[in-house]
C-alpha cells in the first residue's frame, strides 16, 4: 500500500517538473502548462489563476502573482510595466524615461539612469504628493519648480496657468497666465490683476477683469449676474461687432456675435439658439435638458426625455429610448461603418464594425453582459468568450486591468485563433479540451486526474496524469504505466533522431 501510494505521488510529481513536449501539461490546481508546436513554453499558470508567466504575440512576457504583482518584459527582457494591486502602484518604462504612480496620488517620472543628456533634459524629473507636495526639475530654473502646500512653492505650466504661487496659502496665491499675474489675498476672496490684464474682485460679491483690445468681464453676486464683451479676432473682417454676452440668473441669459444668437428664459429651462455662420443650426428647448428641438446643416435633434431622443451631429447618428434603458449609436469612421448598442448604461452592450469598402465581409463583434459575459469575434476567424467579465465593460482599452483582474474571474474560457484551431478552459484550467483540425489532434485535460489526446489514428487516454496508460498505435491498444510527459517526450526526440 505504501509503495502505491509512493508511486502515486511521484506520477503527481512527475507531471509538475515534466518539460516534454506535449501541448498542455496539466496538474491543476498546481500547475497547468501549455506549449507551442516547437515544445516551447508559452505560459504556465501555478495555483489556478493566480500565479502565472506567459509569453505576449508581440514578444517579451507577462508574469506574477495577481493581483498582488505583475509585471510586463519586452522582448529583450527588460521591465517595461508593473503594478501592485492594481491601481494601488504602477510602474511603466521605456528605452528612455520612467514613471511610478501610487493610486494617481504619489507620482514620480524622469529619465532613465544613464540616459544621454539631451533625453534627461526632455525627460525631466518629476514628484508630486497630492495635494501637499509638487516638483519638477527641468536643470532650467525657469521651467523648474517646488512648492509645499499650504507653506509655499510654485508651479508653472498646470491647469492651464504658467505659473501658481503661494505663502501661507489660503493667505496669499499669485496666478500668472498670457502676461497677467492675480494676486488673491486671501484666496479666493480678494483679487488684484496687472500686466496685460487689470481687475479687481471681492468674490462672489463683484468684480470686473479688462484685457485692452479683447475682452471686458464683469459681474455681480457671481454666477448669478454678468455682462462680458469679447472682441473680435485679429484675422475677422473690419466691422465686425463684438461678442456680447449677459445674465441675469435664473430670468435671463443671452450671447450674441455674429452669425449666432442665444437665450434662455428662466434658465436653463427655456431657450432658443440661432446659428447662420460658419453653419446653420437652430434648436428650441423646453424644460431643458428634456424637451429639446433642432434643425440645421449635418444636424438634428428630437428629444422627448426622458422617453425618446434621436439626434444626428455630423454622421453621428444616436438613440436613446427610456432614458437610461436602451441606447444605439450609428457612425462610420475611417472606412468602418460602427453599431453600438448598449442598455442599462453597460449591462448589456455590444459594437459591430464593418467595412465600408468590403460590406460583404463579415462584421467584426465586441459584446459584454455584465457582470456575467464577454465575446469578441474579429469577422476574420479569431474569437473569445469569458464567463464572468464584471471588469472588461467598464475598462475596455486598459490591459492592466485585462492581464490583473480578469482572469481571477474567469470561470470559462473559450479563444479560437482560427476555424477549427480553438481551446476552453472551465474553473482556471481545472477542465481543458481544445481542438487542432490543421494538426488532426484533440486534446481533453481533467486536471491530472484523467485526459484524453488524440492525434491522426493514435489515441492515448491516461490516469494519474501518465501512472496508468491506454496508448492505440496502428488499430491496437498497449496499457502503460509510468509513461508520465517526460518519458513521452523523451521517446518522441528520440524517434525523431
Amino acid at each position: 500500500m505504501l509503495n502505491l501510494r509512493l508511486l502515486a505521488c511521484l506520477g503527481f510529481a512527475a507531471g509538475w517538473v515534466a518539460l516534454g513536449r506535449a501541448e498542455e501539461r496539466n496538474v491543476w490546481p498546481v500547475r497547468v502548462e501549455q506549449t507551442n508546436a516547437t515544445g516551447g513554453v508559452t505560459a504556465t499558470a501555478w495555483a489556478g489563476p493566480f500565479a502565472v508567466e506567459k509569453s505576449q504575440p508581440e514578444g517579451g512576457k507577462v508574469a506574477g502573482f495577481r493581483p498582488f504583482y505583475l509585471q510586463r518584459t519586452n522582448a529583450a527582457g527588460r521591465r517595461i510595466e508593473v503594478s501592485t494591486l492594481y491601481p494601488l502602484f504602477t510602474y511603466r518604462a521605456d528605452d528612455d524615461s520612467y514613471t511610478w504612480s501610487v493610486f494617481n496620488l504619489i507620482n514620480r517620472s524622469g529619465p532613465n539612469p544613464g540616459s544621454s543628456p539631451p533625453l534627461a533634459t526632455v525627460h525631466h524629473k518629476r514628484f508630486d504628493i497630492w495635494p501637499f507636495y509638487f516638483s519638477r526639475d527641468t536643470g532650467d530654473p525657469a521651467t523648474s519648480y517646488r512648492g509645499l502646500l499650504p507653506i509655499g512653492g510654485s508651479i508653472k505650466s498646470f491647469f492651464g496657468y504658467e505659473r501658481i504661487s503661494w505663502v501661507l496659502f489660503p493667505l496669499y496665491t499669485e496666478v500668472t497666465t498670457r502676461g497677467a499675474t492675480t494676486t488673491l489675498t486671501p484666496w479666493p476672496i480678494v483679487r488684484v490683476t496687472r500686466g496685460a490684464e487689470t481687475g479687481f474682485a471681492i468674490w462672489p460679491l463683484f468684480g470686473w477683469r479688462e484685457r485692452p483690445n479683447q475682452f471686458q468681464q464683469r459681474y455681480l453676486v457671481w454666477p448669478l449676474m454678468w455682462k462680458n464683451s469679447v472682441q473680435p479676432k485679429a484675422d475677422d473682417p473690419a466691422g465686425t461687432p463684438p461678442t456680447e454676452q449677459i445674465g441675469f440668473i435664473p430670468f435671463y441669459t443671452r450671447e450674441t456675435r455674429p452669425g449666432y444668437f442665444d437665450q434662455n428664459f428662466v434658465w436653463p429651462f427655456f431657450g432658443t439658439t440661432n446659428r447662420t455662420q460658419p453653419y446653420v443650426y437652430r434648436e428650441t428647448r423646453y424644460l431643458w435638458p428634456f424637451f429639446v428641438q433642432a434643425k440645421g446643416d449635418q444636424r438634428m435633434i428630437n428629444r422627448w426625455g426622458p422617453f425618446y431622443t434621436h439626434s444626428v451631429i455630423k454622421g453621428y447618428d444616436k438613440t436613446w429610448i427610456v432614458w437610461p434603458l436602451w441606447r444605439q449609436a450609428h457612425w462610420a469612421e475611417d472606412g468602418v461603418d460602427q453599431c453600438q448598442v448598449s442598455a442599462l448604461f453597460r449591462v448589456y452592450w455590444s459594437l459591430e464594425q464593418r467595412s465600408l469598402a468590403n460590406p460583404s465581409a463579415a462584421p467584426a463583434t465586441k459584446t459584454h453582459l455584465w457582470p456575467l459575459f464577454s465575446g469578441w469575434d474579429n469577422g476574420a476567424g479569431r474569437r473569445q468568450y469569458q464567463v464572468l467579465s464584471p471588469f472588461e465593460a467598464f475598462f475596455p482599452h486598459n490591459d492592466i486591468v485585462r492581464q490583473n483582474w480578469t482572469p481571477l474571474v474567469a470561470l470559462y474560457r473559450y479563444d479560437q485563433t482560427a476555424p477549427g484551431e480553438n481551446r476552453s478552459s472551465l474553473l482556471w484550467d481545472a477542465v481543458t479540451w481544445e481542438r487542432h483540425t490543421n494538426e488532426a489532434r484533440t486534446a481533453f485535460h481533467l486536471g491530472p486526474l484523467f485526459s484524453v489526446e488524440t492525434h491522426a489514428d493514435e489515441k492515448l487516454i491516461a490516469v494519474g496524469n501518465g501512472l496508468l496508460s491506454w496508448h492505440r498505435t496502428s488499430g491496437a491498444w498497449h496499457f502503460l504505466w509510468l509513461n508520465f510527459p517526460a518519458q513521452r517526450a523523451k521517446a518522441a526526440t528520440t524517434a525523431a533522431r
